[in-house]
């Protein structure tokens, strides 16, 4: 009754994980959307971790730009996570419409992926944080903040356009944030479904050998009274 039972609630909480690989998409959106319009405004630019030099003749920003790996690891990282949380929410359906619940080894291969996404995700957010914070220290040294900097004509050289880059970055940091604060989250609920699991093999084992003392010990019993 109690194997039941666990295996019921495994069932129970697909529709909210689910829920969760949804949220998980649609925070990825913001990622690829805000970033991906901010590389086009900047003409293939990365803004993250950019430095330069105000002149002091025209005004004009002198940029040092970064590499362009900083914003496609967190583009690719975006779409890596919004591609796995459709194939978890296919997987998850087909087996609640089965009426089923995943095996020991999909569970064990849910918590190394769940942990190698969050780390990446990790990683993808502090990018992104300290990045833009590069950037912003740079413009605060001529404007009020970062955020009056976004629509001035800073860059002619690189023909750059900077309307509403800090709003855009605002929106690609708290997806990135989102994201990862889902899949801690789902980290810490496949490694508790994993232990669930084990718990369930081993009460498999040990009703298994109760069942077998039984047997030994009715099959001892006949010998004695025959």
């Amino acid at each position: 009754m109690k194997y039941l039972c666990i295996i019921n609630s495994e069932n129970k909480s697909s529709c909210k994980l689910c829920c969760c690989f949804d949220f998980i998409i649609l925070h990825c959106h913001f990622i690829k959307r805000n970033l991906g319009k901010i590389t086009l405004l900047f003409r293939g630019n990365c803004l993250l971790f950019s430095t330069g030099i105000w002149q002091e003749t025209d005004g004009q920003f002198v940029v040092n730009w970064s590499s362009k790996l900083y914003c496609n690891y967190v583009l690719i990282i975006g779409i890596i996570l919004m591609i796995t949380s459709s194939v978890q929410i296919y997987k998850l359906s087909m087996l609640m419409y089965r009426g089923e619940d995943s095996s020991f080894l999909s569970a064990f291969i849910d918590v190394v992926s769940t942990i190698f996404l969050t780390v990446s995700a990790l990683i993808a957010a502090i990018i992104v944080t300290l990045g833009f914070m590069t950037w912003c220290n740079c413009m605060i040294k001529r404007f009020p903040s970062c955020e009056i900097a976004a629509g001035n004509d800073i860059d002619k050289a690189d023909n750059i356009d900077t309307n509403g880059f800090h709003i855009e970055f605002g929106v690609a940091q708290f997806g990135t944030w989102s994201s990862l604060s889902i899949w801690v989250g789902l980290s810490v609920f496949a490694v508790l479904k994993l232990l669930k699991y084990h718990q369930i093999e081993n009460m498999k084992v040990s009703m298994y050998r109760e069942r077998q003392r039984l047997v030994d010990d009715a099959g001892y019993s006949q010998d004695i009274n025959s």
